[in-house]
């Protein structure tokens, strides 16, 4: 099995979702399914079927979540410098359209576009690994490609 690269942080994220689940969420939905159980026929129970769905639901993301972090790589990104790779908070501006964007790369399992959290497999990442300050990564996009100036590229 392949090891999966994750930040301390997303380590700790994925951590504590796996934690709630086991002690809130799926004792909750536990008691729910008994609830249900309780009002008659289960055939016809539309809570009952709504409560088992969302107990598969809890244990399928259980099951992932203990697989992900039975294989974390976990990177200490603090103690990391130099050129773009995992870990890497980077700063870019599009040439074209001057807007800026920062984003850190990070392994597939924690990886948010929407809070900057950017996939170290998607083409934006692999156009930036190994470039510095300064340099400007071509990006191959579905609309053509991009170029990127790297303004900044930090470890935090």
């Amino acid at each position: 099995m392949d090891k999966i690269p994750l930040t301390k942080p997303g380590f700790a994220k994925l951590d504590a979702e796996l934690k709630k689940l086991k002690s809130q969420d799926r004792p909750a939905v536990i008691r729910a399914i008994a609830e249900a159980r309780e009002h008659g026929d289960l055939s016809e129970n539309a809570e009952y079927h709504a409560a088992r769905e969302q107990q598969s639901h809890i244990e399928g993301r259980v099951k992932e979540l203990e697989s992900i972090i039975g294989r974390a790589d976990v990177i200490d990104t603090s103690r990391m410098s130099g050129s773009v790779k995992f870990g890497a908070t980077v700063t870019l501006v599009d040439c074209d359209t001057d807007v800026e964007k920062t984003y850190q790369l990070v392994g597939e399992a924690e990886a948010d576009i929407e809070a900057g959290l950017l996939n170290i497999k998607s083409p934006i990442a692999r156009a930036l690994i190994g470039k510095e300050e300064g340099d400007v990564a071509e990006v191959k996009t579905p609309g053509g490609v991009k170029d990127y100036e790297i303004l900044s590229v930090k470890y935090i």
